[in-house]
This record gives C-alpha cells, structure tokens and sequence, in this order.
C-alpha cells in the first residue's frame, strides 16, 4: 500500500443503521454518523462513505396512490431520496468546513479496467483536494441482474479500488456471533465463520451477513482489514480507532502478503465473465502451487462461450469447479486454435490471474 493511502478509510453505513423502524430516513443518525466522519477527518484519516438510505429518504417524501411494483418503486424513492440524501449529507458536513461530492455508479462500471480506472481517477481526485465521495448505487438504473447484491459488494469492491487501509461496515449488529452467542472479534484469512451466520436479509436493504461475511474474507484476502460494527453504537467510529479491545465488533483480519492493484480489480470481476475455459488436472496442479504460475494453453481442454482479448474467463477444473479468473490473453476464436498447444503465449498471465 502506498503511504498515501496509508490512514485512508472506507465506511460503509447499511439501510438498517439509516432507517427508523416505520421505513423512513433517521436524520438524527445520519447527523451523528457525519459528526464521527468529520473527528476521523481532523485526526488524518481520508474517509470515503458509502451511503446507503436513498429509497429510504424517498419513501420519506412521497405518499404514492397508484399500487408500483418493486422496480417502479425503487426508481421512483431512489430518484427523488437520492436528492435530498446528498443534500442533507452536503449541509452536515459544511458544518466543519468539509466540502461532500457525489459518486453513483453501476456494477457495469467496474466491468473493464478502463471504467474501472476512470472511477478511482475520480474519487482520488477529490480527496486530493479535501473532498469526501459519497458513493450509492444509481438506483434509478441499476435494476436488472447487474445489480449489485448490496453496498456491501459495492462497499468491498470500492475499499480494494481505492487501497483502503480499512473497510468499516457499520450494520444494526454488533459483528458476527459464535454458538454461545458471543461476538467473534477476530477472524483469520482462510478461517470460516458461515456456520454461525443466519440466512436473513436484512430489513430494509438487499443483503444480510452472509453477505457481509463472503465480502469482508475477499476484501481481507487482498490485504485490506474489514471490521463489522454496530453504526447505532454511539460514537461507534471513533471508539473502533481510540479504544478497539473494548468496543464490540468483527475484525477480518488482512492477509499481509496483499495482492496487486490489477488482480484486485479482477477478484471483483467475477459477475462480468465472458467465458469459461477448462483446464486437465496438471495445470490446475500448476496454478494450485506454490510457485507463480501462468495457464499455458498445453493444459487447457476446452473453451466456452465467446469473448475478446482482455476478457474477463472463468477458470474450471475437470469436475466444473471454478478455481481461478483471470484476464485472457487471447480472444475465443484463437484460444479454440491452440488448444493444447506448446511453445505459445499464455491465455491467462500471472500478473492477470486471481486463484478463487
């Protein structure tokens, strides 16, 4: 990690921390959430806050008549909430002198590195100049498959963006129990926590914790520290930075080796595979190993699907098990030529490859 991003935070605040129980936005905890935000600022820490609370701040506004099914109505609270979120998020913070922009985007805008890195372009800039993102899904849009699960997913996949230091997820929860009811404060790479999550959603947002779980170990495995807290905790934020062994919350711990910033951007780019590519079992022992190892078409068995060089593939084993993705050198067409060829470049470089 740079020694820019060396204090450099991402907080995500959930639908259940925004929301009062009839549905409608809590301007009093996004004032308070602000106010952490704005202490996190002045003791040096970069901040970029993923929001959610639009449809909530909608839903607030609007008392609709006609019946809307679940699209129309998340278009139609997410539209106007949008407005009034980013309003009210611009005034508390002018309070402290801190100036606030605006960043929606869509799953599809992580779908290729240009997009990609015309993204953190972006939101480098404005922190470069003492601005903080407020990031949301553009609801008003995203409403098909593409959508993502949560701003949990969006969340993680900004975090790994932006070499955050930390990702702080603030849900109505105190972090992750064991059997005993207990929090778990710590967790390890590789270590597995699922049989001690329930399957619910959540009440007002799309995701739950399972959800919560499977992206904080991703973002973990790329080097980031991921903590789980209570955002209705007061003064939750600066408790987790001034007194963390005695505030209640789950820390995925980092995996120190860390990952590059391309194998980052292709271990979130799963959903935006254009193919599969099957592999014998010698080359899945090769990628498998503990040497660097690139897929070499010798090892490759078969191609599915079409897509282009630079495409995002799926990596499969014998059994259709996905191992790896990665970024192919080849486009559908010339890979299916070289099956099981020596002596060519690989279909998917090292540097391109992320182990699943």
């Amino acid at each position: 990690m740079n020694n820019n991003a060396k204090k450099r935070i991402v907080v995500k605040v959930g639908s259940n921390v925004l929301t009062r129980p009839n549905g409608k936005l809590d301007v009093t905890r996004m004032s308070a959430i602000v106010d952490q935000i704005a202490w996190l600022r002045q003791n040096g820490y970069e901040v970029i806050l993923v929001s959610s609370g639009s449809i909530a701040s909608g839903r607030s506004e609007l008392k609709v008549n006609k019946k809307l099914g679940s699209v129309e109505q998340r278009q139609l609270f997410s539209a106007v909430g949008q407005a009034k979120l980013i309003s009210l998020y611009y005034d508390l913070f002018r309070e402290y002198n801190i100036h606030a922009g605006q960043v929606l985007t869509m799953k599809e805008s992580f779908g290729t590195r240009q997009e990609y890195l015309n993204q953190r372009a972006c939101m480098e800039v404005m922190l470069e100049n003492g601005v903080i993102p407020i990031v949301n899904e553009n609801d008003t849009v995203s409403v098909t498959e593409l959508m993502f699960t949560d701003n949990d997913e969006l969340s993680g996949l900004i975090a790994s963006m932006m070499g955050a230091e930390t990702l702080i997820i603030l849900s109505n929860v105190d972090g992750i129990y064991n059997a005993d009811k207990q929090v778990i404060r710590e967790i390890r790479t590789g270590e597995s926590v699922t049989q001690h999550i329930k399957t619910e959603k959540s009440s007002f947002g799309r995701g739950g914790m399972l959800t919560k779980c499977h992206i904080a170990r991703q973002v973990a495995e790329e080097g980031i520290s991921v903590i789980i807290a209570n955002g209705k905790k007061e003064n939750i934020l600066i408790q987790l930075i001034k007194n963390p062994a005695e505030t209640l919350h789950t820390r995925f711990l980092p995996n120190e080796e860390g990952i590059s910033n391309v194998k980052k951007w292709i271990a979130h780019s799963s959903s935006f595979a254009k193919g599969e590519v099957r592999i014998n079992t010698q080359a899945q022992k090769a990628l498998l190993g503990k040497e660097a190892t690139s897929l070499l078409m010798v090892g490759v068995t078969g191609i599915a699907g079409d897509f282009e060089e630079g495409d995002i593939i799926h990596i499969i084993n014998e059994n259709g098990e996905h191992i790896a993705i990665g970024r192919s050198g080849y486009s559908s067409e010339e890979a299916r030529r070289l099956i099981g060829e020596h002596n060519v470049r690989p279909l998917v470089h090292y540097n391109y490859l992320y182990i699943e």
